[in-house]
């Protein structure tokens, strides 16, 4: 296929595809999805390899959020039933991280509702950075606390913070649907603070809220222009009790799509599968390791997620290895003019402050059956279930 060679010669290349290029790889047939997958392959492989990069999700401060985005089971007025607690301690973070590392995880992921810190905040998450980083050495810390303010950033950095997250989610022209108590720009000016303060940058989006083709190309090439290191890729979970419940829109095959489509625009940049991969991926997840080069590992921050030992296993089997603490995650020319083991700029990461933003997704887990007689085109809310271990709770976490 023209257009596959095209694109392959464009990501080895680190040359920007066209607008109409990205939208013909969202455009191709179930029956191409194999060619689509093998091409963007051989870009992901060009650049990082056959390693995965394990990133594990600690959630700080769980539900009352006074945003209203659509997505979120932690939003304004939700009927879910998630956990909700206020702060962790730093130690009982620190506990909660170190189940994430003993299963190979090599960064953590610091994650709190709200709409953004208060000073008093960032002093709480500088002493929860400082109690992982004691006790793990060489441990990589990414923020994810919401929007930030002028100085807060470089705070974050001074106490050892060496990435911070903040997802775009979808295309500034239908943001104010999905939100209404911040906006676009919100985001972006968040992501620039990151940059700004010598932050490794991570913002990625959310496929499958009823957005078009066009939406996702907007969202990718927005983060293209960003320059984010890292790149979370989260695919919707309709949790019972939000506004998008009934969103039901992908197939494990559109999923692979846009991945491939992320990795062409961003071809040298971390892609990460956030939440969502199991419940809309599902056997076909060992696919999308040829086109994402990390992934979260265990549960996300309000729904359960596929054993951790599943993924480890998922892993070896597809011809992958884990990355190691030791290695550097992008490719030379990028950290070199980063400066820094993570990349960061002179950007799981995580997703957004939001839960499906920072992968909230989950998979097969104990107490939920599979339904074998599910057609690939009927919802399998069999596979959402609310997270009642590890943080925020008396049980051993999934790692």
């Amino acid at each position: 296929m023209d257009l596959l060679n095209t694109l392959v010669d464009k990501g080895l290349r680190r040359e920007l595809p066209t607008r109409e290029e990205a939208l013909a790889v969202l455009a191709t047939s179930d029956d191409d999805v194999l060619d689509v997958v093998a091409a963007a392959g051989k870009v992901r492989r060009q650049w990082f390899g056959r390693r995965v990069k394990l990133n594990y999700l600690v959630n700080l401060k769980s539900g009352l959020c006074p945003e209203d985005c659509s997505y979120c089971s932690q939003r304004l007025g939700s009927s879910t039933g998630i956990l909700k607690y206020s702060w962790l301690k730093p130690d009982e973070a620190s506990k909660a991280a170190a189940a994430g590392l003993a299963g190979g995880a090599k960064r953590v992921c610091l994650v709190a509702s709200g709409r953004g810190p208060t000073d008093r905040d960032v002093d709480r998450v500088a002493g929860t950075i400082k109690a992982i980083k004691e006790q793990n050495e060489g441990v990589e810390v990414c923020a994810c606390l919401g929007l930030l303010s002028d100085g807060q950033a470089e705070r974050l950095r001074e106490a050892g913070a060496d990435a911070y997250n903040h997802n775009l989610n979808t295309s500034e022209g239908t943001y104010g649907e999905i939100t209404t108590t911040h906006t676009y720009a919100d985001r972006v000016d968040t992501v620039n603070k990151a940059h700004a303060a010598g932050l490794s940058a991570c913002s990625g989006l959310i496929a499958g809220m009823g957005e078009t083709d066009e939406d996702l190309v907007d969202v990718v090439f927005s983060l293209r222009e960003l320059d984010p290191d890292s790149v979370p890729v989260n695919f919707l979970i309709p949790v019972e009790g939000t506004p998008l419940a009934k969103e039901w829109n992908l197939t494990p095959q559109r999923c692979l799509r846009i991945l491939a489509m992320v990795r062409f625009v961003c071809p040298d940049v971390e892609v990460r599968i956030a939440g969502g991969r199991e419940v809309h991926l599902r056997t076909m997840q060992p696919l999308a390791l040829h086109l994402a080069n990390s992934i979260f590992l265990g549960d996300y921050l309000t729904t359960e997620g596929q054993a951790g030992q599943a993924d480890l296993e998922m892993i070896a089997d597809a011809g992958f290895v884990v990355e190691g603490a030791d290695e550097v995650t992008l490719p030379e020319h990028r950290a070199e003019a980063a400066g820094s083991v993570c990349g960061s700029h002179a950007d799981a990461g995580c997703g957004s402050h939001a839960d499906a933003g920072c992968g909230s997704g989950c998979g097969s887990h104990e107490g939920v059956a599979a339904t074998a007689t599910a057609t690939a085109t009927e919802p399998r809310t069999d596979l959402v279930a609310v997270r009642r271990r590890g943080a925020g709770t008396d049980l051993a976490p999934n790692a």
